[in-house]
């Protein structure tokens, strides 16, 4: 029987395959889209509700998503809290949208693009489409690059040279908080005791600790190469 595997459940989601890259064109044109749109026809009042919006569709599919797995499936509270770092962020990110304070952009920023465009990269999907957690996942990560793209082009947010720092230091502060609750639970949220079973770039890190190790030596590197494409444009003007 001829099947089009885009319409059925696969087990997991592969790098380079149609669910995988559909996604993020969509996500693009969206964006490309959205952002012209907003720049040229949207008053400044508009443009604060729009983006709150969005904000509260990436917020409210992430909390319908949890509490469908607490009502019908078997959730766990060790591995499926929304605690990963981009989880939590959707979660929040409403209050981003809202009050749209420059140190939570500073923060946000660093975390989003570095953070979420490795998931997207690489996406750890453990059911394909038509899944729940298909379109979570994409939501999430893809959801969040929208919203800070959008503020960066519609609102001209910058982050500074200390903005590097200042989300390196919230991170740590963040790292902590799922050090404590990885203890108390016996998790692995952050994945800050094993490796996630999907291909990451962890995988060149070595094992447990290494791999944490390295990536936090790597942290602010990466901090500053995307903030370099703001540096040249402001040297430039």
């Amino acid at each position: 029987m001829f099947t089009i595997p885009l319409f059925i459940v696969q087990e997991s989601v592969a790098i380079g395959s149609l669910q995988h890259l559909l996604p993020i064109g969509l996500a693009v044109l969206f964006n490309i889209l959205f952002i012209r749109y907003a720049r040229k026809k949207f008053s400044n009042v508009q443009k604060r509700i729009a983006i709150q919006y969005l904000g509260w569709v990436v917020s409210a599919v992430v909390f319908s998503f949890h509490l469908y797995r607490i009502f019908f499936d078997a959730y766990n509270f060790k591995t499926d809290l929304p605690l990963y770092l981009c989880s939590l962020m959707a979660l929040l990110i409403p209050l981003f949208t809202y009050y749209r304070k420059y140190w939570m952009f500073e923060i946000l920023v660093f975390w989003i693009i570095g953070g979420t465009l490795q998931g997207v990269l690489t996406p750890d999907i453990a059911i394909g489409f038509p899944s729940f957690d298909y379109f979570r996942y994409w939501t999430v990560h893809l959801g969040l690059l929208s919203i800070i793209f959008y503020f960066i082009f519609v609102f001209n947010m910058k982050p500074k040279f200390k903005s590097v720092f200042k989300s390196f230091l919230a991170l740590q502060f963040y790292v902590i908080v799922m050090l404590l609750f990885n203890y108390f639970l016996d998790a692995n949220y952050f994945y800050l005791n094993e490796k996630p079973k999907s291909a990451t770039l962890l995988d060149y890190f070595g094992e447990w600790p290494y791999y944490i190790l390295v990536g936090q030596l790597i942290i602010i590197p990466l901090f500053l190469l995307i903030y370099s494409p703001f540096y040249l444009l402001k040297k430039r003007k």
